[in-house]
């Protein structure tokens, strides 16, 4: 299910006031409200695009059965843990498809395993953040996050260098 709507009035939308098209790839519907609600408050007029897990991200990406008018979105939020087909297996395909691979990706999830965190990167992720527990530090990461990679000067850049 695709969870479509504006992320509030246009805030921080850049000189251009171009709306950004956000997928949210997370099944946790508490973290959900989290983040709809951190990037309405950071970044608001931006259309967040939720889907429940790896196999419906897919679909939504290759715009196939009921994603078939889905827009390309400019910035990707993947959690890791996803029933059906996991964040890696979701974030390999991203990568090695050319229509994808230049979309940045942002893994969110509250995996600490160095692991998780060199397999992400290993993987082309271009960010990977760690899940605050505490509400407040959540906010911040993601008024981070966002700014930075929906910025004018960042958003379909996808080259996950800085500067």
């Amino acid at each position: 299910m695709t969870d479509r709507g504006t992320a509030g009035p246009s805030v921080g939308d850049g000189a251009t006031g171009r709306r950004r098209e956000i997928l949210l790839v997370e099944d946790s519907q508490g973290d959900i409200r989290l983040i709809r609600e951190a990037l309405r408050e950071i970044c608001g007029g931006h259309v967040l695009h939720v889907v429940n897990d790896g196999v419906e991200a897919l679909a939504f990406l290759h715009r196939t059965g009921a994603y078939v008018s889905a827009p390309r979105p400019d910035l990707i939020l993947l959690d890791l843990n996803l029933p059906r087909k996991n964040g890696r297996e979701v974030l390999y395909e991203i990568k090695r498809d050319a229509n994808l691979r230049d979309i940045p990706v942002i893994v969110l999830t509250i995996s600490t395993a160095e692991e998780d965190i060199m397999t992400a990167y290993r993987l082309q992720a271009n960010c990977y953040v760690i899940k605050p527990v505490n509400l407040d530090n959540f906010f911040r990461v993601l008024n981070s996050v966002a700014r930075y990679w929906l910025s004018d000067s960042r958003a379909g850049d996808g080259d996950g260098h800085v500067g």
